[in-house]
């Protein structure tokens, strides 16, 4: 039993790393799908848009999507339309672009992953420079290859050409070690702005890395009992005016929140060194509708960087 509360303990503890390497599994898979299910290059004119329609359109639907499950997305624009100052306090006009670049930063993880999975295999770039009419292009794929190159470079993905069939591989070859290489091009990018950004958080960060891993900890309890309180509360509330109608009677008093501290709760957390909570929730609580002004100054530097641990 010990053995078996060890093994779940350890990955509670690497949920991250398991949800980015089921990620990336899926993204492989998916890839792996289109190249051989959906995918078919045209070899004509049209292989530049069919190549980076499916190289580019699933990277900006998986984006859309990450904006989409982001609960951080609906925290900032949740009732902006009716009142702007939520996303533009005064004084603080630029906490909006930091914590939208935020939520940004962490729905391109997919795309990026996309991306580079599709430069490694090669096929959707393949087909998209195959159509180049572009002299520059051109000149530098055909070069030290026959003539035919520059009038049938479009039909090398199917191997169509007038060329030998050694000629017309070793064009298809050329073409996927430059997309591989811009694949791990991008990877390495990817990685070291990933590193630099996180440097960048823990450097300027006024918390100690063990309070860091303790305010994570004590996100992830709160929002798991939020969710069983949220259920239990609705249970009897609904329990109550169900009773309530069916025996044609009036309701007891029923406490809840006002509209005024549902709205403080679902502000983006602030942290402040003098007033340590650990969540918008502990502070309402604590300080009731409060907020501080110097609050904001923090959130520009704290905001999200729990998540980070």
């Amino acid at each position: 039993m010990d053995a078996f509360q060890g093994i779940v303990k350890f990955l509670l503890n690497q949920k991250t790393v398991i949800g980015y390497s089921f990620m990336a599994l899926l993204t492989v898979g998916g890839e792996r799908l289109f190249s051989l299910v959906a995918f078919k290059c045209p070899c004509s004119t049209e292989n530049v848009v069919y190549g980076l329609v499916f190289l580019f359109a699933p990277a900006w639907v998986l984006l859309i999507l990450g904006f989409f499950l982001n609960n951080r997305s609906w925290k900032l624009f949740t009732g902006c339309c009716v009142n702007p100052r939520k996303i533009f306090p005064r004084g603080h006009n630029c906490r909006f672009f930091h914590v939208l670049g935020q939520i940004t930063l962490s729905s391109l993880v997919a795309p990026v992953m996309w991306l580079s999975v599709a430069l490694l295999n090669g096929t959707f770039y393949e087909c998209a420079v195959s159509g180049t009419t572009s002299s520059r292009l051109l000149r530098l794929i055909c070069k030290d290859k026959p003539t035919e190159c520059w009038k049938e470079l479009h039909k090398v993905s199917c191997g169509k050409t007038s060329m030998t069939p050694t000629d017309n591989e070793e064009l298809k070859l050329s073409l996927q070690a430059q997309s591989q290489i811009l694949g791990w091009f991008l990877i390495c990018s990817a990685s070291f702005f990933s590193l630099l950004t996180t440097c960048v958080t823990r450097c300027r960060s006024k918390v100690s890395y063990l309070q860091l891993d303790f305010w994570k900890t004590y996100k992830q309890k709160e929002k798991e009992q939020l969710e069983n309180t949220f259920l239990d509360y609705a249970k009897k509330l609904s329990e109550r005016n169900l009773k309530c109608f069916f025996e044609n009677k009036r309701p007891d008093d029923f406490p809840l929140p006002t509209f005024a501290a549902w709205e403080a709760a679902s502000e983006l957390h602030s942290f402040h060194q003098s007033r340590q909570h650990y969540s918008t929730l502990h502070r309402v609580v604590e300080d009731g509708l409060e907020h501080s002004p110097e609050d904001d100054e923090t959130t520009m530097v704290l905001v999200g960087t729990a998540h980070n641990v």
